[in-house]
């Protein structure tokens, strides 16, 4: 399981067998690839869903594989102009349930303004999956005036975030109702792509990475980007913003907000001297107010982010370890 959790077991797994079977040497991984046709730039992801439960405070599976497709492109600087889809559904499986879900997509992607263009369907035994399966694939065009590479990541370029972290990976937890907690919690499902946008008109040319940090959390992917730039990455615990409904069932349970899933926020990392007028931006747009700076990019320790705590210390926040919360997306 801890393969598909996102964090050190999923990098071994993708480095060790598929890159090297399946890519050209050299290829760079990102949440989408970029292509060039007949002198386009288009952005192509493809992503797979085994959430359960398969509905939960704030979405569903069906909503969750339309925003999570979504946000890879927007993360890397595209704008989604299709998608297909495929379903795996168990033998039995009502009716209601996956008309609900469909028309959960349905939605999602009106409000995404994204056409669902195709897709497959297949139906396997009773007892051989849970519900149902999604994977979906998503098409976008590539936005003028955006260059993002972890190359480009420099010593002194901001970490911004877009708003509170571990909601989704909490609301899961909790909607399986195998922890006698409660919590007015709802997952934060939804599309990033309005927040981007605001923030590439802002300061597009100064955006160095972007990634939405889904499974394995903010640690994750801000230990990826280290790996990957060589640099040191320097967070402020007292600016990331936690929901006390998420400290406090992460602290029940030993877990640290920083490896919690997110599906509806994003991180971006910017030049210091347009970190003010990118914070701004997306501050100003709905849906955004909590953007905050969580830190900067160091020299040292280099390969490695470090997190100054509320109390004046510092720790060293690793890649997930293990899977704590399986099948959360």
């Amino acid at each position: 399981m801890a393969h598909g959790a996102g964090g050190k077991a999923t990098r071994r797994l993708v480095d060790g067998l598929f890159a090297p079977l399946l890519l050209d040497a050299g290829t760079h991984l990102t949440d989408a690839a970029q292509l060039e046709v007949d002198g386009s730039r288009i952005a192509v992801t493809t992503d797979g869903f085994v959430v359960t439960p398969v509905t939960f405070p704030g979405g569903s599976i069906g909503e969750l594989a339309v925003n999570g497709t979504v946000n890879d492109l927007a993360v890397s600087g595209a704008q989604a102009v299709g998608m297909v889809v495929s379903f795996v559904l168990e033998a039995g499986l009502p009716a209601s349930v996956l008309e609900a879900e469909v028309r959960a997509m349905a939605q999602a992607a009106r409000v995404a303004g994204v056409p669902i263009v195709g897709g497959d369907t297949k139906v396997v035994e009773h007892g051989k999956t849970d519900q149902m399966y999604i994977t979906t694939t998503g098409i976008g065009r590539v936005l003028p005036g955006v260059q993002l590479d972890a190359a480009s990541v420099r010593t002194g370029d901001r970490v911004l975030l877009s708003g509170p972290i571990g909601d989704h990976g909490i609301t899961i937890l909790l909607a399986r109702g195998e922890l006698n907690l409660e919590a007015q919690l709802r997952s934060d499902t939804r599309s990033v792509f309005p927040l981007v946008k605001a923030l590439i008109a802002a300061v597009g040319p100064d955006i160095r990475w972007m990634r939405d940090p889904t499974r394995g959390g903010v640690a994750t992917s801000l230990n990826e980007l280290a790996l990957d730039c060589g640099l040191g990455i320097h967070l402020r615990e007292e600016q990331i913003p936690v929901r006390d409904e998420v400290r406090g069932a992460c602290e029940l349970l030993g877990l640290d907000p920083l490896h919690i899933a997110n599906e509806g926020q994003f991180l971006a990392v910017v030049s210091a001297e347009q970190a003010d007028r990118a914070l701004a931006a997306l501050r100003a747009t709905p849906g955004a107010e909590e953007a905050t700076v969580i830190g900067e990019i160091c020299a040292q320790p280099a390969a490695a982010v470090l997190v100054t705590t509320r109390y004046g210390g510092t720790r060293i926040v690793d890649m997930l370890v293990g899977d704590p919360l399986p099948r959360i997306c």
